[in-house]
């Protein structure tokens, strides 16, 4: 292997490991294996849990497809725009202090460089419910595919929004 591949390869190994740490905010449930890999690990879909940093009482589980193989154990496979979510109240909801009509709360990177997913937070507040929606983002084109999940929040008080 020549010196500039080599270079090339291990440069790409740290970005994938900075961005990883950089944007990694999921708790791994587990995973189940959808393709068998003779070299490196198996296809894949992930399951993570995320709690709303602005909401307490309130998890969203994320379910994604991952490339295995030697790419994907090296970080440089793209993962499909696939992914679910399914958010739920798993203590009191409160809100220590008032949140945007509209937030990304998670983001992790699902390729070495250009493609992202997004967990993105909004208030509805004709109903006083949180609704999360997720989706992918790629430098150049992004992904229609979806998924959205929503939250009620019952009590009296409407849900505090940032003015």
């Amino acid at each position: 292997m020549n010196a500039i591949l080599r270079n090339t390869l291990l440069s790409a190994i740290a970005l994938t490991a900075l961005s990883s740490a950089a944007w990694a905010a999921g708790e791994k449930i587990g995973t189940v294996d959808t393709a068998f890999k003779l070299i490196g690990r198996d296809h894949d879909i992930l399951v993570e849990a995320y709690d709303d940093p602005a909401v307490q009482g309130v998890s969203c589980y994320v379910s994604r497809a991952r490339v295995g193989g030697v790419k994907g154990t090296l970080g440089l496979a793209e993962d499909r725009a696939e992914a679910s979510i399914s958010c739920h109240q798993v203590g009191a909801i409160s809100f220590p202090q008032p949140i945007k009509q509209k937030e990304e709360v998670f983001s992790e990177r699902i390729s070495i460089l250009f493609k992202t997913l997004n967990v993105v937070r909004m208030v509805d507040t004709k109903r006083n419910t949180l609704v999360y929606l997720t989706y992918s983002d790629k430098l150049i084109d992004g992904s229609p595919q979806n998924s959205v999940s929503a939250v009620p929040v019952v009590h009296s008080t409407p849900i505090p929004l940032k003015k």
